[in-house]
């Protein structure tokens, strides 16, 4: 018989208790600052990257007040190894928003949550459970894999499989709101340590016995993949101009990829401009990354020069390798600097943007 609530949510907060997480930085607190900053950081992150940045993020911006008056670049930077950096973006927003319009208060429901950027409604029931104990289902990947399982739920979760699944969350529950954050929270430790996408661990699970998946020999096949698209490419030309010891970098645009940080300059016609046109640029390997979208293969070219040009735009600086392995830069970029750099131009400081 497939468990239903209570019985589904009284098993999992029981196990949650006894076997689930209990020691991560950011938890046992009501701190709806330190709850919402989290739930950030995990979307679409590991756990143990978390782990890293989290206490650091905390000591630099240890309240909204402090990181809605910091500049955006400032946050940016310090997200360096998160990835996804809209996420940062809107992470300053909705600082802004709370200090200007709640009076630096978080909203106290999942429904006002979800009106701040950057929070959906997932993640405005988790910070609502964690913080006020409300009664709001969240449904995030881990969750998805675990009610398609358990419920032996076919289809994508996408479109009508998920509205159908968000019914199925909501229908179970605790009675008890001072039960949500240990079943919420057992919700996420399940999805991530146990019902995992791949070998799930169903011998420790303690839904098993219920489990219309492992009873029926499904486990490995649901939740049902969504339709593989063949994600497009595009192509970038990256303009390494460098003395061995500095970069010419370029901060880009707020909107669009990599938003805010600094990455090196495409523009084909910059090395006339600063006098480069007679140098022979050295062409590296190329490269792809992968973004959620699209695949982003870079051509980058490097020119060693003697002395560093002037910059002849505003968006442009020559930094110090080592200074800009600091600062808010993509992954790829990182690489490339580490490549180009001279041992002794880069300290002891490694970047682990992703």
């Amino acid at each position: 018989m497939v468990l239903e609530s209570p019985a589904f949510a009284r098993a999992l907060i029981d196990w949650q208790r006894l076997h689930g997480r209990r020691d991560l930085p950011w938890q046992g607190t009501r701190d709806a600052y330190r709850v919402w900053l989290s739930e950030i950081m995990l979307q679409q992150t590991r756990v143990a990257t978390v782990l890293g940045l989290f206490p650091r993020f905390v000591a630099r911006f240890p309240d909204v007040e402090t990181l809605a008056a910091a500049p955006v670049e400032a946050v940016l930077a310090l997200w360096a190894g998160l990835g996804y950096y809209a996420r940062a973006r809107n992470l300053h927003l909705c600082a802004r928003r709370v200090v200007a319009e709640h009076a630096g208060n978080f909203p106290r429901t999942a429904a006002e949550l979800a009106t701040l950027p950057g929070i959906g409604r997932s993640t405005a029931a988790a910070i609502a459970a964690f913080v006020r104990h409300e009664r709001a289902a969240i449904l995030d990947g881990n969750v998805k894999r675990v009610l398609c399982r358990h419920f032996a739920i076919s289809g994508a979760p996408v479109g009508a499989v998920e509205r159908a699944l968000w019914k199925q969350a909501e229908s179970l529950l605790p009675i008890s709101s001072s039960d949500m954050p240990a079943y919420t929270q057992g919700l996420m430790d399940l999805g991530a340590t146990l019902c995992t996408r791949r070998a799930p661990h169903c011998a420790h699970c303690p839904l098993a016995a219920s489990c219309l998946a492992f009873r029926q020999h499904r486990v490995e096949s649901l939740p049902t993949p969504r339709t593989r698209v063949e994600k497009p490419h595009r192509v970038a030309r990256f303009l390494l101009i460098s003395d061995g010891a500095r970069i010419l970098l370029q901060r880009r645009p707020m909107t669009g990829v990599w938003g805010g940080l600094y990455a090196p300059p495409e523009d084909a016609a910059l090395p006339a401009r600063l006098g480069l046109a007679d140098d022979t640029p050295l062409s590296l390997p190329p490269r792809t990354h992968v973004f959620t979208h699209f695949r982003l293969r870079i051509h980058p070219v490097l020119y060693r020069v003697a002395q560093m040009p002037i910059p002849d735009d505003a968006a442009l600086e020559c930094l110090l390798i080592d200074d800009a392995l600091q600062a808010g830069i993509p992954a790829p970029v990182a690489r490339l600097l580490r490549e180009i750099a001279p041992p002794t131009a880069v300290g002891a400081h490694e970047s682990k943007t992703e």
